[in-house]
């Protein structure tokens, strides 16, 4: 177990410093790297949340968040090499799960579409990495090696080796292959309501330029006669 839990720890140190350029060794990483605050004090407040330790697991969890900006449940499950570049803002539910060797960048929130006490939160699998900003909502699976989005919102699962882009997301690059968008489904795929309007603009616009272009000519031949 020991042996275990020092292997963990070497392998979230050594993610920012493969991970990411600006890192200057790994005692910048332990001096300077908030993400790295975190998810140790949370590696540390999820076995006691585990043990039933009784109110202290969530108390020190809010010291870690009002300190890093980061907040991670004391119940989340994180593997191994977890990674949170700038991590202002990031938000992980206490029944998330993530895998191995995951990404995640500044206010990615891993959320909950649901008030029942069960999983309700998003399952990721190894070597994910979520954009900026993104959100994985509800209790959904993220396939490995999936890349998400900077601001996307995905709310249903995602297969393996994917990228996923928009909102709501959906799966633009599955094995390197684009993927055309499917076919629109009724009350879900709606239209956009501003197209039509936009057009009908676009018409009148063209309309009325015709008809200035029309009485500067006849203005014109006034003039000359």
């Amino acid at each position: 177990m020991p042996n275990s839990v020092f292997t963990t720890f070497l392998s979230d140190l050594r993610a920012p410093v493969e991970r990411d350029p600006a890192a200057d060794g790994w005692l910048d990483v332990v001096l300077s790297y908030p993400g790295f605050h975190a998810i140790t004090v949370h590696r540390v407040v999820h076995v006691m949340w585990r043990a039933r330790v009784p109110l202290l697991p969530r108390f020190i969890a809010e010291i870690a968040h009002r300190l890093t900006g980061i907040d991670i449940h004391p119940g989340a499950t994180i593997g191994r090499g977890f990674f949170i570049d700038h991590g202002t803002g990031v938000v992980i539910g206490s029944t998330a799960i993530v895998g191995d060797n995951v990404t995640l960048y500044q206010g990615v929130t891993l959320g909950g579409t649901s008030l029942a006490h069960t999983k309700r939160h998003p399952t990721l699998g190894n070597n994910v990495t979520v954009g900026s900003g993104a959100a994985v909502l509800g209790d959904i699976s993220i396939g490995d090696n999936v890349k998400i989005g900077a601001n996307s919102v995905v709310v249903k699962d995602v297969p393996p080796n994917s990228t996923v882009v928009g909102i709501p997301g959906r799966v633009v690059l599955q094995d390197g292959k684009p993927v055309s968008a499917p076919n629109a489904r009724p009350h879900v795929d709606l239209p956009d309501p501003n197209a039509p309007l936009l057009a009908a603009l676009a018409e009148r616009i063209e309309k009325l330029e015709e008809r200035l272009t029309e009485i500067e000519k006849a203005r014109d031949v006034s003039k000359a006669l």
